[in-house]
């Protein structure tokens, strides 16, 4: 029987410059290059750049780049125009984000917590800590805790608490938070709640406003196909940049592009109104080029058929793996509810490393994960149940052979 694509997304397919024989299952670390981007950037090259020249800024509208691909963002996370701005990197937008949650909470200064997964992804972490270290005189607490005590630490340090950290989709196992439930636990206590929807955004439908969301970062480079070092986001509901603006609040960074006049080249700084608050420098405009080129594809696909692709994808794998590889030591690391999963499938093994580099010397590439996650992720746009099958045929085959022993599978690159 013949094998199809998951849902109706084969016309899309043909939009992605697939390498040949490649079954390319990383789309959840670096997406695949859509075949349009290429133009698009050409065309920020040569026209644009090469004959408009620094006219390019208003004429080609280059200045406005992150305000408009926010927006385009914002439809694709469940957000409103104006509330979502393209820039800089995921760290760097969770720095601004977190001191902005601080700013809307220096009202209450018992509330001198953040709340965070011990297993969040570890620049995450590491932000928080520069801003406990930042801003001594606060006296920032940081919780670190593991999900299954995510509930009740809220619960207990909800008076002291001023923002909730979490990435709704675990980047080793994939496992989900619910969104809806833990903004509205984090709420009832007094706490404002920051989401990183790094491996959300075009993974599954994400409702921030449904959700209640107060504010959000995230990047584009994975499953939005943005290309390697995209612009990243971040999101602020507009009752806060509202409560923001009217209080007068600096920015985060008082960079140039967040001066209400940058071309005035005031020497005092005076923060602009809204979601540009949050930028600070010179957009990145061949970069932007290349993500725009991937947002305007985003906004023609259905989410919701998306997600429901997606789901048949990582049954279907773990179901081939489970079967065809059983009795190797793999352990699923992923959570069998869908519900409560991304678009990605992990298993765990002891030599997880070298497996994986046996799986991408065959043309099968996945990523790995210390200290033995193996990491599988599904894009429904150029990912069909017949590469699941094939995947998974050589996965086999690399376990009954234990070619993952051959000496060149044992180094590590600097990148895993």
């Amino acid at each position: 029987m013949a094998i199809t694509l998951a849902g109706n997304f084969a016309e899309y397919r043909e939009q992605f410059a697939l390498p040949e024989g490649v079954i390319y299952l990383d789309g959840n670390s670096l997406g695949v290059l859509p075949k349009a981007t290429a133009a698009a950037v050409a065309k920020t090259i040569e026209a644009e750049w090469g004959n408009g020249l620094i006219r390019s800024w208003n004429t080609a509208d280059w200045v406005n780049a992150p305000r408009r691909c926010g927006d385009k963002i914002a439809r694709l996370i469940g957000a409103n125009a104006g509330e979502v701005i393209a820039c800089d990197s995921t760290s760097v937008n969770l720095f601004k984000a977190l001191l902005t949650a601080l700013a809307l909470r220096q009202d209450q200064p018992q509330r001198n917590v953040i709340i965070s997964d011990i297993d969040n992804f570890p620049t995450d972490l590491y932000i928080a800590q520069g801003i406990r270290d930042l801003l001594t005189q606060k006296k920032i607490d940081l919780q670190f805790v593991t999900r299954d005590a995510m509930v009740s630490t809220i619960t207990a340090l909800g008076e002291r608490a001023a923002v909730v950290m979490l990435t709704q989709v675990d980047y080793r196992t994939g496992e989900r938070y619910d969104m809806k439930a833990i903004t509205a636990l984090a709420q009832s206590k007094g706490a404002l709640m920051l989401w990183d929807l790094a491996h959300s955004t075009c993974a599954f439908p994400v409702e921030l406003n449904a959700c209640n969301a107060d504010l959000a970062v995230g990047c584009s480079y994975k499953y939005v196909n943005g290309g390697p070092g995209a612009p990243a986001f971040v999101f602020a509901a507009k009752r806060h940049l509202d409560t923001l603006d009217v209080a007068g609040t600096s920015a985060p960074i008082s960079g140039w592009f967040a001066h209400e006049a940058p071309f005035a080249f005031d020497p005092l700084f005076r923060v602009v109104r809204g979601i540009e608050r949050f930028t600070v420098g010179t957009p990145p405009i061949l970069q932007f080029a290349a993500l725009e080129a991937a947002l305007d594809m985003w906004l023609t696909v259905d989410m919701r058929a998306l997600r429901a692709a997606s789901v048949v994808l990582t049954e279907r794998f773990i179901g081939e793996v489970e079967s065809q590889c059983a009795g190797f030591g793999l352990t699923l690391a992923t959570p069998r509810d869908a519900n409560i999963r991304g678009s990605q499938v992990s298993f765990r093994h002891a030599h997880g490393y070298a497996i994986m580099q046996a799986l991408i010397a065959r043309g099968v590439i996945g990523d790995f994960r210390a200290p033995d996650i193996l990491r599988f992720g599904f894009t429904p746009l150029y990912i069909n149940e017949d590469d699941v099958v094939k995947a998974v045929a050589h996965f086999r085959e690399v376990m009954v052979s234990r070619e993952y022993e051959r000496a060149e599978f044992q180094s590590r690159g600097k990148v895993t």
